[in-house]
């Protein structure tokens, strides 16, 4: 268990070592530009905007560390806030692990951002935050579903596929990051679950496989996810409208 008495050092891991295939050709997803910005020092920025977060830990590429680090000594990030920059594994799961290895002792609360969310608001972030510090041990803000959603048996592409059910949409939520934790609860569940294929990509799901309670809190519309070439056209249309409105 957490020593009670220490301070509640919060610190946020950001996994940027994916490619970003369904982005199409080009740079990383997390390098692609945004209001002329790459989406990963949005990431960054969007983490660094908490006053809780006093460390960022920007998990890149392998063999890409210094030219992210180069990146972020090129943009102005807050000064109050440090940076710290690892290289990554092969898999999601194996660059949250590596994250957390370089994360100082005094860290007690950690999030865990998609580099690939890059407006989520600093409301969500400090909501993420006071719940880990109220005593949940892992924490995910999420969104109720617009959409109906449909079991199917997965079929070849393009062909139809045959309909299991049709879950009750009241009790479904569209998770999103970042996802906050319990330091020890967190790294407990990175040394006991093992996940296949890719790995896990969903932090709080290994939380889930401990048997250790997760709790949602509100998510925002703003902080969905830049996968495909669409979302980046809405994301740049976000900041046209925030730039607008704040001046910066």
């Amino acid at each position: 268990m957490s020593d009670l008495s220490r301070p509640y050092r919060t610190a946020a891991v950001i996994p940027a070592a994916g490619r970003g295939v369904r982005l199409g050709p080009g740079a990383p997803k997390a390098l692609r530009a945004l209001g002329g910005t790459p989406m990963l020092i949005h990431a960054v920025r969007a983490m660094a905007a908490s006053r809780s977060v006093s460390l960022v830990v920007v998990v890149a590429p392998p063999d890409g560390a210094p030219e992210v680090k180069n990146l972020l000594d090129e943009h102005a990030l807050p000064e109050r806030t440090d940076y710290l920059v690892v290289p990554g594994g092969d898999t999601r799961q194996e660059s949250v692990r590596l994250g957390l290895d370089a994360l100082p002792e005094d860290v007690s609360v950690v999030l865990v951002h998609d580099a690939a969310r890059p407006l989520v608001p600093v409301d969500t972030v400090d909501a993420v935050i006071e719940a880990v510090r109220d005593g949940a041990p892992a924490v995910v803000p999420a969104l109720p579903l617009a959409d109906t959603v449909k079991e199917v048996e997965p079929g070849a592409p393009g062909e139809p596929e045959p309909v299991l059910g049709t879950p009750e949409r009241a009790r479904l939520r569209a998770v999103q990051t970042p996802q906050g934790f319990d330091r020890d609860t967190l790294v407990r569940a990175h040394k006991t679950v093992t996940a296949g294929g890719e790995g896990a990509t969903d932090d709080a799901g290994m939380v889930e496989r401990l048997g250790a309670p997760v709790v949602v809190v509100p998510g925002h519309e703003e902080a969905f996810k830049v996968t495909r070439p669409l979302d980046l056209v809405l994301a740049e249309a976000v900041l046209a409208r925030r730039r607008a409105n704040d001046g910066f």
